[in-house]
């Protein structure tokens, strides 16, 4: 509880130093706004911005779904047929040192404008904290068990079930606790490629206009998602690592 409470007065602390540097500097508002001005938009341009709330959660929720069952199958798969580990896993870590912004257009012109290059996108963002944390946990079992249920006669899909997988949950959530983050930056990236509706589209229409302050309500939301993605993960964390937290 200390720990929330030390980082909230510390972004109390940063608001008002922004706040006061901005008066005090007479920065301009198509510049810095004030966060008095963010705090002031968030609610007068609450109309014109509401529509664009519930797009962006539902691509949120369907990409980093889609991300954790590639991400998950893909580890499973590395860790039950480690021949293909040296094959596939370097490509896996390229996929991530080639910037998203440069593929995204190319999804575009393979797939269209529809939901499938979105899709694809947040999946090339969140799968793989997803994909190294699980093959971590699978390697990180405790190896007197495994040969004990080796000598007892377990088979390989035994000891994976019984051992392995659930051995291996609280470095799954660690991952998922990062693709959960990173989905919603995901998510306002492929906004960008092209979308009705959704507040990476309403970002790129306020940048536009220079309506800076609104750049800067759709960053607050921004992080308002993230966080109660991770919130809800890290809940989820305890109800089913429970021997974790004991």
């Amino acid at each position: 509880m200390k720990y929330y409470l030390k980082f909230t007065l510390f972004i109390v602390v940063l608001l008002a130093l922004w706040e006061v540097l901005v008066r005090l500097l007479n920065v301009d508002s198509y510049t810095l706004p004030a966060p008095s001005a963010i705090a002031s938009a968030f609610v007068t341009a609450f109309p014109d911005y509401k529509d664009d709330l519930i797009p962006t959660v539902l691509l949120v929720l369907e990409g980093l779904g889609m991300s954790i069952v590639f991400g998950v199958m893909m580890a499973v798969i590395l860790h039950l047929v480690p021949a293909l580990e040296p094959f596939i896993y370097p490509l896996l870590v390229v996929s991530q040192n080639v910037p998203v912004i440069v593929i995204a257009p190319l999804l575009v012109i393979w797939f269209g404008f529809g939901l499938l290059p979105k899709l694809i996108v947040i999946t090339l963002v969140c799968f793989f904290p997803v994909t190294v944390s699980l093959l971590e946990g699978f390697k990180s079992v405790d190896k007197d068990l495994k040969k004990y249920m080796l000598i007892s006669g377990a088979s390989r899909m035994q000891i994976f079930r019984k051992l392995e997988w659930p051995g291996s949950m609280p470095f799954l959530f660690n991952g998922l606790k990062i693709a959960g983050t990173y989905s919603v930056m995901g998510a306002i990236i492929s906004e960008w490629l092209g979308s009705d509706k959704g507040l990476g589209k309403y970002m790129i229409i306020a940048q536009r206009a220079f309506q800076v302050d609104r750049v800067f309500v759709a960053i607050v939301w921004i992080v308002i998602f993230a966080l109660i993605i991770f919130g809800v993960i890290r809940f989820l964390e305890k109800l089913t690592v429970r021997w974790k937290h004991d």
